[in-house]
Formats: structure tokens, sequence, C-alpha cells
């Protein structure tokens, strides 16, 4: 943005009861009502702080029946202004702000008492909880229509994946790097007859050339030196045809919040990632941004699925 832009932006969140309204529509959908219900301010007010939100681009509004549902519209905000928002929302102790949020669940309950709940989220429901819709008994319910061969899943971790992916492979492999991760690993998959855990580099994996119709690197380049390497390494033990599932924290610049997690390095960009796969003699055949954490720094995570040609 120019200066001029630049000192809008700024003259629509140096107002208080701007930066309120944001907080609340970061956490949930709300309408004016719910919103005036919440802030105790008066609806007139609200809307019109609504409105300089919506010609700023701020937010975005769905209609459900004779309701208006406005929620943040952060895929708006560039990176600048990104971290001025971080700045604000998180970096403020201000009571006001936690009351607000404190008060979200029971204007939630009331909505779900006077309304039928498909209703109230129809356009939106994969942001919203109900009982038994999980992502967990999705992933579960849908896997097994898929067919994966032979599986080679890098930086396995103690299994997660595995266990999900496992019943639907002809043989699974799981590496990490960690000795106790593998341990741990072994003792979760130990049911599974077609499942070998077992301790190794992901930059010198210690198979042939084309020994697997899938390789997975899930958050694997987070922890690589040479994460390039480690690429190149992954498509020289795929077989021709084979797929490789690559999935990676974008780039980003909140190194102390990663800090206890070990990472190497702090994601990367869409650029860099089909940069590693095509090099590694890949061909992309998807790549796209899946996921925006909906808790602050707002991670974002970049999938790639790219497969080695006849």
């Amino acid at each position: 943005m120019d200066l001029e832009a630049w000192s809008a932006r700024l003259k629509t969140l140096a107002d208080p009861t701007r930066v309120r309204l944001l907080a609340l529509l970061e956490i949930e959908e709300l309408t004016v009502a719910e919103l005036s219900s919440i802030t105790r301010l008066a609806q007139p007010r609200v809307s019109t702080h609504l409105a300089r939100l919506k010609d700023a681009n701020l937010v975005r509004d769905r209609r459900a029946g004779v309701s208006a549902y406005y929620r943040f519209d952060d895929a708006a905000l560039d990176p600048a202004q990104r971290a001025l928002w971080q700045a604000l929302s998180t970096g403020s102790d201000d009571p006001l702000l936690r009351q607000d949020a404190e008060r979200v669940p029971g204007v939630l309950a009331m909505r779900a008492a006077d309304q039928n709940w498909a209703d109230t989220v129809a356009g939106d429901m994969e942001r919203h909880y109900s009982p038994g819709r999980t992502w967990e008994a999705l992933a579960r319910s849908a896997l097994p229509l898929l067919e994966t061969g032979d599986v080679l899943d890098i930086a396995s971790g103690d299994g997660v994946l595995a266990e999900l992916l496992a019943p639907h492979a002809h043989r699974y492999i799981c590496l990490d790097a960690s000795r106790r991760v593998v341990a741990a690993s072994t003792e979760r998959l130990k049911r599974f007859a077609n499942v070998d855990v077992r301790e190794g580099d992901m930059h010198a994996l210690p198979f042939e050339d084309a020994s697997f119709d899938l390789v997975v690197l899930m958050h694997a380049l987070t922890y690589a030196s040479k994460p390039a390497q480690a690429v190149t390494e992954a498509a020289r033990v795929l077989r021709p045809g084979g797929r490789l599932l690559l999935s990676s924290l974008d780039r980003h610049g909140h190194e102390a919040v990663v800090q206890a997690y070990g990472h190497a390095n702090l994601g990367f960009a869409d650029k860099e990632l089909r940069r590693f796969v095509t090099k590694a003699g890949l061909e992309i055949h998807s790549a796209e941004t899946v996921t925006r954490e909906k808790r602050p720094p707002h991670f974002q995570v970049i999938s790639i699925i790219a497969r080695k040609p006849e």
C-alpha cells in the first residue's frame, strides 16, 4: 500500500471499538445483535463500525435467512498488515477484550437454542464443531477409499499418520531420526503387521531407488538442515508414477514461538517448495495453502502433491 492507504488503515484500527469488534470476529462469526449483546454497545453503533470495517475490507458477511453473519476477513491482509493486527490483538491485556471473549460462549448457546444449528452455519460449516463431526472422524471414515501401495513416511513422529494410513497400504515404513520417537511409534503401531518403524536420516534414505509408491514428507522439512536434499532423496526412492505428499509451514517470522519445537528453519515460501520438488524431477499436480490457523500467530500450511514421471 502507498502512504495514503496505510494512513487510512491505521485510522481504521485506531478506534478501540473497532479493535474489539475485530477481535471478536476473529474468534467467531457473529451478527450485529450478538456483537451488541457481547460488547454492551447499541446496535446502531455496532453497525456503523462494521460498515467502516467492511469498507476497509477487514470484515465480510454472509446471509443466512434474515440474519447477516460477520467475520474478520484476515485473508485480505498482507504480511505487514497482519503483523500490525497481531501486535494490536495480542499485545494488549485490556480487560474489555477478555470480558468480550468470555461472553462469546453464552451468546452462541443462546443462538443454538433459538435456531437450527445447521441453518446458522450454512456456508461456513467446516469452521464449527458439532458432536461427532470432527476432522479425525472424517479422515477415518474416508481413508478406506484409498489404496496407497508401498508407503514411506519420512520424519513420521510417533506414528499418528501411519495409524490412519497403514490399514490401507500394502507396506508402510516409518522413518524418524529420534530413537525415543521411534520407540514410541513402534509401540503405537505394533498391531499392524505391514508396518516397519526405523531410525534414519531423511537426507540419506537407507532404501534403494524406486522402492515406494507414495512418499510422505508431512512437516518434515521444518526439521531438515538441507531441505532440497531431503526432497531429492524422497524423489529418488519413488517408483515411476509414484506420488510425493509434502506439507510444510509457510515461511514466517515467529522464531520464538517455534524455538521450543526444535525447528531447523522458519518454514518455506510456496516458490521455494515448488523449486525443491521440480529440481528433484517431479511433476507438481497441486500446490496450495490448505489451512491458516485461527489462533495467533496464524501459521499457514502449504501442501504439494507431485508425481514421478513414468
